[in-house]
């Protein structure tokens, strides 16, 4: 079924009118299909790719909009928003640079980079058996990333202050609760949530099932140096779908938050509601991945597109090409 319709500032009546689907249906007539194909090849390898596209395009979207400015690379001159800590762990990066790639061979300085994000992402989501769903592009690139801009709330962070967050970015509580169904495909460190396990050296955490407590102890205690994962979703960890919330309703949350989204009285009746509504939490999930897409997003002659997605374009040559072209 292909539902027509994963956080922040409201954005301007503008930017919708210039962001619709099928953006690029005369400039790249294949922009798409090209995403698609790229994705599809790496998930036939890895089908985690689809946790690491989400959480990208969130911490993406959650700095300063849907811009492709956590694809920068930093330079002598600027710590750019890859290299903070929050985004330790982020991957995909690679598959972002072989899909834009492929699109500057077949249309050049068109597809933005902040476009490859959503439409790799929304493509992840639907092969990991999500819902399907049209995304407006015609985002450009921003020009600027810093590591001081990146404020994103972490996983020990309270209900309230997560809703805060969101609701400052123009995300209601029930499409915030909806965006952290992305958990069903996530995973997250032991350092994450060691402090809540028996073996922390404190009481264990009342609000996880005995039999979950147990099972982290012996993923943990087996490292070897590194820092096990574990899935945020025990049963169908590489499936988009509605068991994440059945899991939290049972004491079942690996990670702080989200087993407070089951327990907190502002959001335990949209998990609820979901757990119970596998179709409802496929459309909400769909509506709020696109409307998180929206957040902020550059149209029109705002930033740029950029030619590599790590680095922003040469402006100095850019306005050289330019007058060149015009003398």
């Amino acid at each position: 079924m292909k539902i027509i319709i994963l956080f922040f500032h409201f954005i301007l009546p503008s930017a919708f009118a210039d962001l619709r689907v099928g953006f690029y249906a005369s400039s790249c007539p294949k922009a798409e299909s090209i995403v698609q194909k790229v994705v599809q090849n790496r998930f036939n390898r890895d089908k985690s790719i689809t946790a690491a596209l989400l959480r990208m395009h969130f911490h993406d979207c959650a700095v300063r909009g849907c811009d492709a400015s956590i694809l920068i690379n930093s330079t002598k001159a600027n710590t750019a928003e890859k290299d903070s800590g929050t985004n330790f762990g982020v991957r995909g990066y690679d598959l972002i640079d072989e899909v834009k790639e492929s699109l500057e061979a077949a249309c050049p300085s068109t597809v933005s980079c902040a476009d490859i994000i959503t439409l790799a992402t929304r493509d992840a989501v639907a092969l990991s058996g999500g819902p399907k769903y049209d995304v407006p592009t015609g985002r450009r690139d921003g020009l600027v990333s810093n590591i001081n801009d990146v404020g994103i709330p972490g996983p020990s962070s309270s209900v309230s202050a997560i809703s805060q967050f969101f609701a400052s970015k123009g995300i209601t509580t029930q499409e915030m609760v909806t965006l952290f169904g992305a958990h069903t495909v996530g995973v997250a460190q032991c350092g994450f949530f060691a402090n809540r396990l028996s073996s922390s050296g404190g009481k264990p955490d009342p609000t996880m099932d005995p039999a979950l407590d147990a099972k982290l102890v012996k993923l943990c205690k087996s490292s070897r140096g590194d820092d096990p994962t574990a899935s945020l979703d025990q049963k169908t960890s590489f499936l988009v779908d509605n068991e994440f919330y059945k899991q939290i309703l049972v004491k079942k949350g690996v990670l702080q938050i989200d087993q407070q989204l089951a327990l907190d009285t502002s959001t335990k009746g949209f998990v609820s509601d979901f757990a119970s509504n596998g179709d409802k939490f496929q459309k909400s999930f769909a509506n709020a991945m696109i409307k998180m897409g929206k957040i902020d997003a550059l149209v029109g002659n705002q930033g740029e597109i950029r030619r590599k997605c790590s680095a922003f374009n040469n402006r100095d040559l850019e306005l050289m090409d330019k007058a060149i072209g015009t003398s």
